[in-house]
């Protein structure tokens, strides 16, 4: 399986002709919900479509956290509004009945009167699930469920994994040489460190591309000694993501890029000693003698982080995959050969794609 485009967070082309009416304003609403990745969390990214007389007089998506849900921003782009008392609203999530940072949509659907809502999912949040529909169809709105369920699930799969699993989306990332290392072998004390790549330019943004786009990166003490990632955003635009990082000893000096302030960090540690953590940097426990994946992951979960790209090192990515907590896998290949040095991880699943950039090819996995 190739393409030869690695945005794979777009739900793939379809045969639109092969699609009910339904489905294809469904299709629709999924393709501008993806406007939101990276900046709606810990809100779904929600996309919405309003459609009169077999035309689309309305689109919105969710806009960042805190500002109007996808359904608001649809209704207010209809430029006559006494159409929707006559139109069709298609919503890739079941709308919210609940206060928040918002009034709830369910409200606005019902003040404007409009009359068939069709939701490709329910909302498996407490505080909405089923809730919303039934506060529509009280008042006679026909509602339908299910339209593009399958796909409508794919592209919330972070905000359904943290809801149900009560843990981020977890996205194993690393590049491996042709020879399948993902270093050389350390240098000899007293030699200077040589830079090295694995991966092209292309793929390297690629890489940033991704990190705007999750809430949360990961690494251990060992990357961030040896390499002292950023872990920003320095070749995409957008949101970066909260630096995590597991430091049992507190080994990282504090003049390393991850304490450098302009991203929150948060520090996981078996070090219970505030004398030696730093200001504006979160610290929290964690016993390293257990599975240190599902203590995090349930740190995670209270620090509302929805998803999370792991990035290294070679150990921390073989004890999410021993434990069997991934959700994806994206591995690149290299053109380079290193002869030695750390081998990369091993790890099996079902591909979903193959691509080539430039002189690299990039697998995607899922379990």
């Amino acid at each position: 399986m190739s393409n030869k485009n690695p945005d794979f967070n777009f739900t793939p082309e379809a045969d639109l002709d092969l699609f009910t009416t339904d489905e294809k304003f469904m299709h629709r609403a999924i393709q501008i919900a993806k406007n939101g990745l990276g900046q709606t969390a810990p809100n779904p990214m929600v996309g919405a479509v309003i459609v009169y007389d077999s035309k689309i007089i309305g689109e919105g998506f969710t806009s960042p956290f805190g500002g109007p849900h996808a359904e608001v921003n649809a209704i207010a782009s209809v430029k006559e509004p006494s159409l929707l008392k006559s139109s069709t609203l298609y919503v890739t999530l079941e709308p919210c009945s609940h206060y928040g940072k918002t009034p709830p949509c369910a409200d606005l659907i019902i003040k404007h009167k409009i009359p068939k809502v069709v939701v490709g999912l329910r909302d498996p949040h407490e505080k909405v699930a089923g809730k919303g529909i039934q506060k529509l169809e009280e008042v006679g709105c026909q509602v339908t469920v299910g339209t593009l369920e399958k796909a409508c699930a794919e592209h919330h799969k972070r905000f359904l994994t943290f809801h149900t699993k009560k843990r981020p989306y977890l996205i194993l990332k690393w590049a491996e040489t042709f020879d399948g290392f993902l270093a050389p072998e350390p240098t000899k004390r007293g030699e200077t460190k040589e830079p090295y790549w694995i991966t092209n330019p292309k793929s390297r943004q690629l890489v940033h591309k991704w990190r705007s786009e999750e809430q949360g990166i990961l690494v251990g003490t060992s990357t961030v000694l040896a390499d002292n990632p950023q872990l920003n955003l320095r070749n995409w635009d957008g949101r970066p993501p909260k630096r995590i990082v597991l430091d049992r000893s507190l080994k990282i000096p504090h003049h390393c890029h991850v304490f450098d302030g302009t991203q929150p960090t948060l520090v996981c540690t078996d070090i219970n000693d505030e004398h030696q953590y730093q200001e504006g940097i979160t610290y929290r426990l964690l016993d390293f003698k257990k599975n240190v994946p599902q203590q995090l992951c349930q740190i995670l979960f209270e620090e509302q982080i929805q998803s999370v790209i792991i990035e290294g090192g070679a150990r921390t990515l073989e004890c999410f995959i021993e434990s069997g907590l991934w959700d994806e896998a994206r591995i690149f290949k290299g053109s380079t050969t290193f002869g030695k040095g750390l081998k990369a991880p091993r790890i099996t699943g079902t591909i979903q794609n193959q691509y080539s950039i430039l002189t690299d090819q990039l697998t995607v996995l899922t379990p």
